[in-house]
């Protein structure tokens, strides 16, 4: 049986309200970022990240044709309401909504968000920067899917010598291969692993990743499912890459 129906890919309605009724069953807390077009961006936080515990930090959907992100972490979710009830979480579901309904990379004015991070004027990144400003966390996983990828492969910013990122990829393999790019975006690859140490010089607008990283988050990873692959396989990737990095990043 599959995952997830073809045709609620892009439902953010339908994503968006089993958010709620998820939080309500855990006991989280749910707040509305803004409003795009009668579409909430929400975001939620467990009861010990409220309580200043340092947390994981999970995403998805600031694009909105990579459906897969978005459905994978809503699944792992539903899947692990006791870890997220008594663990530290702050967790932004879909902070493109209009984009992942019209089936879009830009969001409801034609903007990439994932160049504005930095922008605190932003209409939802000037919300999210303050709704993150001064949180203690573990780590941060931004969940994407990538129309060029040939398998799943991961961005680290680390500034610690050991890499975590071959680990998770080893076992997210028996879903999805690792792309076999030596090259990816411009960046040097190794079996799926891209590792940064140093923020990228001359970037057009700040990422979610490394806007996380200026707000000490120490250790931050970009996980990509490859778009043109089955929908039900990319969802089930992103699910084994959220579990597995939570039992890797202790």
């Amino acid at each position: 049986m599959k995952l997830l129906p073809n045709h609620r890919a892009h439902d953010a309605q339908h994503l968006i309200q089993r958010w709620r009724v998820l939080a309500r069953r855990v006991g989280c807390g749910l707040k509305t970022l803004c409003k795009v077009n009668e579409l909430p961006v929400i975001v939620i936080e467990s009861t010990a990240a409220q309580a200043g515990q340092p947390a994981a930090y999970l995403s998805s959907g600031v694009h909105g044709d990579e459906p897969g992100a978005a459905w994978g972490l809503l699944l792992w979710a539903e899947k692990h309401m006791r870890e997220i009830e008594h663990g530290s979480f702050l967790i932004a579901p879909c902070l493109n909504p209009v984009g992942l309904t019209l089936n879009t990379r830009a969001d409801h004015r034609g903007i990439d968000i994932n160049r504005r991070f930095h922008d605190a004027d932003d209409v939802i990144c000037g919300p999210w920067q303050r709704w993150i400003a001064g949180r203690a966390m573990r780590f941060g996983l931004c969940l994407h899917e990538d129309y060029d990828a040939q398998g799943i492969y991961l961005y680290e910013l680390n500034h610690t010598h050991q890499t975590a990122g071959h680990a998770i990829i080893e076992r997210c393999a028996r879903v999805i291969a690792p792309d076999p790019r030596k090259t990816i975006d411009g960046q040097r690859a190794k079996s799926g692993v891209i590792r940064r140490r140093t923020l990228p010089a001359h970037l057009p607008g700040m990422p979610e990743a490394i806007e996380l990283h200026v707000h000490s988050c120490p250790l931050t990873m970009t996980f990509e499912t490859p778009s043109e692959f089955d929908l039900d396989k990319r969802v089930r990737a992103q699910v084994k890459f959220i579990e597995t990095a939570m039992e890797v990043l202790v």
